[in-house]
């Protein structure tokens, strides 16, 4: 074996620990939303504007808190930038962007609960990822000097592709779920709807198995 072989096989095993962290950061977040909602239906606040916001807070971007201070201690340590650390700044900056959209979703007499506000516990779910795979996107450019070269690396990345299945896919099974009739009457139910949406733990196993079976 070279040393480049012995290289690559180094930066890959490093990676595939980055991606491994990553992915112990989602359940706490479940867990932390469900229990809210719990709580929360218990004292009376089913239907709470705020509740809902905690609760899919928790449940859909909880795990963005913990990879966005892993991208920080990243940074910190002045580690080498790689694919992991770009994914969790993307998913943290776009935390606050389900904000917004509920806010004036509401306000514009939008039906949180039926068919028409099923994007609303989407982007609770993946506005995190879609700045993540936007992150991955621009990582990759920069990496490779240009954008066809970018975007020829990024079609054959998993991480990257398990990444834009994930977000195709959701928003058509939250709208067939509320077509069949399920609506977020209760904090439990909200919990249980962001977490059915938040499969943002699926690219980083990706990343993890591709790494550690390449």
């Amino acid at each position: 074996m070279d040393f480049e072989e012995t290289f690559s096989e180094a930066e890959f095993s490093e990676k595939g620990e980055e991606f491994s962290e990553l992915i112990r950061y989602t359940l706490p977040g479940y867990l932390l939303g469900l229990l809210a909602g719990i709580f929360l239906d218990s004292q009376g606040f089913q239907r709470s504007p705020l509740g809902q916001w905690l609760v899919r807070t928790l449940a859909g971007e909880g795990e963005s808190l913990f990879e966005g201070i892993f991208s920080i201690r990243k940074r910190l340590q002045g580690a080498e930038r790689s694919m992991a650390e770009a994914y969790g700044w993307g998913k943290l900056f776009g935390i606050a962007i389900p904000w917004m959209i509920d806010l004036f979703s509401r306000i514009a007499g939008i039906n949180v609960y039926g068919i028409e506000g099923f994007y609303i516990p989407y982007f609770y779910a993946l506005s995190d990822q879609i700045g993540a795979n936007i992150s991955g996107i621009f990582f990759l450019r920069r990496r490779e000097g240009s954008w066809k070269a970018g975007i020829r690396q990024y079609i054959r990345h998993p991480v990257m592709l398990a990444s834009l299945f994930v977000i195709t896919l959701v928003p058509l099974g939250l709208l067939g779920a509320r077509i069949l009739g399920f609506s977020p009457t209760t904090q439990t139910f909200t919990a249980l709807e962001t977490i059915a949406a938040n499969l943002c733990w699926i690219p980083p196993l990706v990343g993890w198995a591709s790494e550690k079976y390449r």
